[in-house]
């Protein structure tokens, strides 16, 4: 579904991004993982159309999409949760959600949607006429999540989702990522919950300091030395 061919960035002539490859097809999961600052927010803000300055290639579902603008990507269903959530803390969780189907073709299925985040965190559900800011930083996560699949999302990529929650929270999280797997939908996913986004995933890629230094499949990276050293304290 995504191919992301080559792609570098510079920021005021200092590369964040060199030459990156990778792909995530359908219905798949695949990690991206590295240290802080080593690129993964950059590359996420690139394919969602963000950062507009760019080279190289990212095409979805067969065609290129680099250059577009934001709003124009998230309605082709490429969807992204940013870090930290930014929600609109001072409005209702149904009008965050409402926000979420702005894309047309999104919002002449508004009803559906609801009930689909719904039936997957009863809490918002409950919680509907509350102000997102009131909220525990789970059911935020919740939130955020709930709002893009209200966008009806082809290909979702998360950035940080179990950041700041504890490891209950965390697991709820993940067990979300796999019942959306199970649904149909792909994912590509940062986090630094390395063992758990290995172990959920296909595929991974580590990306460090702007460049793609391994891939393959999670099973493998699990096992490989470096990683285990660098990323799982082993």
């Amino acid at each position: 579904m995504l191919s992301i061919g080559e792609l570098s960035v510079d920021y005021g002539g200092i590369p964040a991004l060199k030459k990156v490859s990778l792909e995530v097809g359908e219905n798949e999961i695949v990690s991206l993982i590295g240290a802080n600052g080593g690129g993964k927010t950059t590359l996420l803000r690139s394919i969602s159309g963000v950062l507009s300055q760019v080279t190289g290639k990212i095409d979805f579902c067969g065609e290129s999409i680099k250059g577009l603008p934001p709003h124009e990507i998230c309605a082709k269903g490429l969807i992204q949760v940013p870090e930290g959530r930014q929600l609109f803390l001072r409005m209702r969780v149904i009008e965050n959600l409402e926000l979420g189907a702005y894309p047309g073709a999104a919002r002449k299925d508004l009803q559906s949607s609801l009930e689909r985040v719904f039936a997957l965190f009863p809490i918002l559900e409950q919680r509907r006429k509350q102000k997102a800011g009131s909220m525990s930083g789970g059911e935020q996560q919740m939130l955020a999540i709930g709002r893009a699949l209200m966008s009806k999302p082809r290909l979702l990529m998360l950035d940080e989702p179990s950041e700041g929650l504890s490891p209950v929270l965390t697991a709820g999280v993940f067990g979300t990522l796999r019942q959306l797997r199970e649904q149909g939908l792909s994912i590509l996913l940062v986090s630094q919950e390395v063992a758990q986004s290995l172990g959920l995933s296909t595929r991974a890629y580590v990306l460090e300091n702007g460049q793609v230094v391994l891939q393959g499949k999670s099973s493998d990276l699990l096992q490989d030395g470096k990683v285990r050293e660098s990323y799982l304290g082993m």
